[in-house]
């Protein structure tokens, strides 16, 4: 789509004014009606047409230059670029986040060095934000309260490096899944988006807050909102009951269920970015969007011209003074 083009076409329009007025001016010359001049500038002005015709050829040239120039500048010549434009996804997503105090144990490998889970979480969901181009995602925190830390955003860097500043006691240290899915929820309720989601990662059990999480997943199925869960951690209440740190993926998944999404479980590093990427592939791809133009004005090369013409006019007027 690349291309020069005019803003204002129809300025060109006024490029003959100044021969159009020249000849009425004309006319009405020889019709004898001509306005009376002072003795001293009808004498200059004879002069001038006596002694210097070849300076008034030269500037009737420049002043033929100064307004073809000024018109052109001001039809407004421009450059067309088509660029690409991000995918017109649609979605708005909303990471609710566990940062109990669970979240620091090191039963996780990264790069075949032990890790603990929040910074398995950071790595994934790290990943995770950047690959959303096109959708606004925000960020709530939970244990033993819910924290909004990033609003809902295209700035898909701020929320990620918003992530990365989480640590654990930020929010307390017990597991309040309710109270983070329901500030998530509560984000999503003013949003316009034809595709809102939940993705609640949780490694413990609800054990703290007073929301119950199966009813807010009700409530936000009734929004339209769906909710994806993931059960990080290598026990799970199932296996061992007796466990404090064990992930209740019981709950998480009736959590899902209710919300109309899915649940995952993952056990590792590898598990949580397939996790990942299987909620992505669950939701409707983006659509393609039009390109966006951007224009590359010229119009100040024919306007520096015209006003380097009128110069050599004024320099001129005072030369021959």
């Amino acid at each position: 789509m690349n291309g020069v083009e005019l803003a204002a076409p129809l300025a060109l329009a006024l490029l003959p004014l100044p021969l159009l007025l020249r000849l009425l001016l004309g006319v009405g010359a020889s019709s004898g009606g001509g306005l009376p001049l002072p003795a001293t500038i009808r004498d200059r002005l004879g002069a001038g047409a006596s002694a210097g015709a070849p300076r008034l050829s030269w500037r009737a040239l420049v002043s033929s230059l100064a307004w073809i120039s000024l018109m052109l500048a001001l039809a407004g010549p421009r450059v067309a670029n088509a660029v690409a434009a991000l995918p017109a996804a649609g979605r708005d997503i909303m990471l609710a986040l566990d940062l109990s105090g669970s979240m620091m144990k090191t039963d996780f490998e990264q790069s075949g060095v032990a890790a603990s889970r929040l910074a398995i979480l950071k790595h994934v969901g790290s990943e995770l934000i950047h690959r959303r181009a096109g959708d606004r995602v925000g960020l709530v925190v939970f244990a033993e309260t819910a924290f909004a830390a990033a609003p809902l955003s295209f700035d898909l860097r701020a929320v990620s490096a918003t992530l990365a500043e989480m640590e654990i006691g930020v929010v307390g240290r017990s597991t309040a899944i309710g109270e983070g899915l329901g500030l998530a929820v509560k984000r999503l309720s003013d949003s316009t988006a034809p595709s809102r989601l939940v993705i609640l990662l949780s490694d413990g059990a609800n054990n703290a807050g007073s929301s119950e999480p199966a009813a807010v997943a009700a409530l936000a199925r009734d929004m339209g909102v769906k909710i994806f869960t993931i059960g990080l951690g290598v026990d799970d209440t199932a296996t061992k009951p007796d466990d404090p740190d064990a992930v209740d993926f019981v709950a998480l998944r009736h959590i899902a269920e209710i919300g109309g999404g899915a649940a995952f479980r993952a056990r590792t590093g590898a598990e949580l970015d397939a996790a990942a990427r299987a909620i992505e592939a669950l939701v409707a791809g983006p659509a393609p969007a039009p390109p966006r133009v951007i224009f590359h004005e010229l119009w100040i090369y024919p306007g520096a011209l015209a006003l380097i013409a009128c110069a050599a006019l004024a320099l001129s007027t005072r030369e021959r003074r």
